[in-house]
């Protein structure tokens, strides 16, 4: 490709993603009160099979939404390595009962792979890399043919989501990010799961209120939110995902 013909080509991916911005702006405002079907829906209209949804299978409620809007959706799991056998048979059941499309990735190295050139327990020392090698480099990759991605973040989850969009931009990535039960409560969650019999970690049911990788989840106690269990004690609260 001549430098020309690959200079229109980043003029144009500019172009689509300042109308992608400007989308995701109004849609945002347009979407702050809509149920979380609505906001699906438009999602899998306006973008087809250019919309996935991610899931830490710590539960399925936004999958099944999205299955809702549109049957067959893609939902993106990231296998880290490092995640309970709940988590996994989660995922494989979620897979098998759903209309959805469950698409496993995982991160360019193994655990020993990972271990040997970085050293064993990096989760431990450096919990910030790990995290950035086996999940926020997983999901760059992963959402590459997308213009939109869905999360199941809410607002009352801890301090630091408390201001998530129910349509945002995600400016690391440019794309549109939808979180379509961003305004929901537990209560809310818990109501959804029993109303149409959702698929949920069994670890929720074991006293962990978020669930992530073993080595670095805990249960949580009375009076915790929901995130305290996650790096518990090494003064972290995300794992880069989401900002």
């Amino acid at each position: 490709m001549d430098t020309g013909t690959t200079g229109q080509a980043r003029a144009e991916q500019r172009a689509r993603a300042e109308q992608l911005r400007a989308l995701a702006e109004h849609a945002g405002r347009e979407l702050e009160e809509a149920d979380a079907l609505t906001v699906l829906r438009w999602a899998t209209d306006t973008f087809g099979d250019r919309f996935c949804v991610t899931s830490s299978m710590e539960d399925a409620v936004v999958a099944h939404l999205a299955s809702r809007a549109r049957p067959g959706v893609d939902v993106v799991f990231l296998d880290t390595g490092y995640h309970f056998a709940e988590t996994l048979g989660t995922r494989d059941a979620v897979a098998a009962a759903m209309n959805v499309n469950v698409l496993t990735l995982t991160p360019e190295r193994t655990v020993a792979e990972q271990d040997a050139e970085f050293g064993p327990r990096l989760h431990e020392r450096d919990p910030d890399r790990c995290c950035a090698l086996r999940k926020v480099a997983v999901l760059e990759r992963g959402l590459a043919g997308y213009e939109a991605w869905a999360t199941g973040l809410r607002r009352d989850e801890s301090p630091t989501r408390a201001r998530t969009p129910v349509v945002g931009w995600d400016e690391r990535r440019g794309k549109v990010k939808v979180a379509p039960i961003a305004r929901w409560t537990q209560e809310d969650v818990e109501r959804y799961v029993a109303e149409h019999g959702v698929l949920t970690n069994p670890l929720l049911q074991d006293g962990y209120a978020s669930v992530g990788c073993a080595p670095c989840t805990r249960r949580v106690v009375e009076g915790e939110d929901a995130r305290a269990g996650r790096w518990s004690g090494l003064g972290k609260t995300e794992c880069g995902l989401h900002g």
